[in-house]
């Protein structure tokens, strides 16, 4: 595996301080928020003094009961090629469910969820895998994701789930610290345990990140400075093997660049210390090919993450053998992250309604799951908001201004033209606006 060293996720917000920070070897770049086409300045330079990018990609969900789409490979794949990427990587989860599997409406979490460690769904997650290898034009490595929740019944512990899934596809895993650290809180699952045994000889790289504890549940945050316990792990886990690179993850909140050097270092003595004997071991893949999973596994994994999902995201029961309080803080977790992203992809609706837009989008959110990406949410949001002709937003009920400001908005963005070919979607569009219109 190529030795990577020491990185930082780049990101448009501290763009200048990356290409400035000394002793920087590689950067990671979130797949979908780069244009193959049209990358940033930052990264062209970054590149051609010969820094290390490579894309993270996480929509792919890879651990979803569906086959993985083709779109989003091709995508994936074609950033990979653009940035001379000598890999990418995703994650062990589920982002979506429903679907033609379940006969129901499809559901988009918008968040990374956590696999069931059954058979049923590691023969799926390999399938997938192997799908991904084979669209992908250089080697994928998967990343182990926190989780708030635990599913009921499981048949392994994460370090058999995850050499197992290593030993079938020869996939590389993207170990990260801070997640072994936060499932340690939530699920009491200790991190040492789960070092021991992890498939270290199929290790990528390692991802270090912050975040903070709140009435007992630990928030992966990547907003936050990184903890000692977690600096703690990546010193275990070098005591075990050398991590071919080192990566830390900030996504918002992002701190003066001293403050980032400052962590880096703390990074590198980490490692540091963790150094000496070691014995890496050279793993490689089983030569037996696995089972092909069949519809009917599809279709059981298919139906138990629609079932979570949609207690998560449309106030559905809670599944039988969940925690219903933890469900309660990770359905609380997503509708606030979900107006959060809706806030940047969109920025003029916390403008426009001023104080009121989070409690509204919040409200908007229980009877309002999300089918298809945030932009489509944001504008559905606005959407509702029209249709319900009560818009107690900072300002009197049915502000005029509001109304007005949100309509042209709305208008603007949605388009005289239908977008969709089903035409009763679009005589239903095209009566909307007529009605918001007058």
């Amino acid at each position: 595996m190529e030795r990577l060293g020491t990185g930082i996720g780049w990101r448009p917000e501290i763009a200048d301080a990356v290409e400035g920070m000394p002793g920087i070897d590689w950067v990671e770049v979130v797949a979908e928020n780069v244009c193959p086409g049209h990358l940033p300045e930052s990264l062209r330079r970054l590149r051609e003094r010969g820094v290390t990018v490579v894309p993270h990609g996480v929509s792919l969900g890879l651990g979803g009961a569906d086959r993985p789409d083709a779109g989003r490979l091709q995508a994936l794949a074609e950033r990979a090629e653009a940035l001379g990427s000598p890999l990418v990587t995703e994650h062990i989860a589920f982002v979506r469910a429903g679907g033609p599997l379940t006969a129901s409406p499809r559901l988009e979490a918008g968040h990374l969820l956590p696999v069931p460690r059954t058979r049923d769904a590691l023969d799926v997650l390999c399938e997938n895998i192997r799908i991904a290898q084979d669209a992908l034009p250089v080697p994928l490595a998967v990343e182990n994701i926190a989780a708030l929740i635990s599913w009921p019944g499981e048949e392994m512990t994460e370090g058999q789930f995850l050499y197992d899934l290593a030993d079938r596809t020869g996939v590389r895993l993207l170990i990260d610290v801070a997640n072994l650290h936060t499932n340690h809180v939530n699920r009491g699952e200790d991190p040492a345990e789960a070092l021991a045994g992890l498939p270290l000889e199929a290790l990528a790289y390692v991802h270090v990140a912050g975040g903070f504890e709140r009435d007992g549940v630990w928030h992966d945050s990547h907003a936050h400075p990184v903890p000692r316990p977690v600096l703690d792990i990546l010193t275990d886990l070098a005591s075990r093997i050398s991590p071919p690179g080192v990566l830390l993850e900030r996504d918002e909140n992002f701190p003066e660049p001293a403050e980032l050097e400052g962590e880096l270092t703390a990074i590198r003595e980490a490692v540091e210390k963790g150094g000496g004997a070691r014995t890496d071991g050279a793993w490689r893949a089983a030569a037996e090919p696995s089972s092909v999973p069949t519809d009917l596994a599809r279709q059981r994994l298919a139906l138990a993450q629609t079932a979570l999902l949609s207690a998560l995201v449309a106030g559905t029961p809670v599944p039988e053998g969940f925690d219903r309080v933890r469900l309660g803080v990770q359905a609380r977790a997503l509708a606030g992250k979900r107006a959060d992203v809706v806030a940047k992809v969109a920025p003029e609706l916390p403008v426009i309604l001023g104080a009121g837009y989070r409690p509204a989008f919040l409200r908007y959110a229980q009877g309002a799951p999300m089918t298809d990406g945030y932009r489509w949410d944001a504008l559905n949001f606005a959407e509702q908001l029209l249709l319900d002709g009560e818009l107690s937003l900072g300002g009197e009920p049915g502000d005029a201004r509001v109304q007005r400001e949100l309509r042209e908005w709305w208008l603007e963005r949605s388009g005289p033209a239908p977008t969709s070919r089903r035409p009763t979607l679009r005589l239903a569009r095209a009566t909307r606006r007529v009605l918001l219109r007058r």
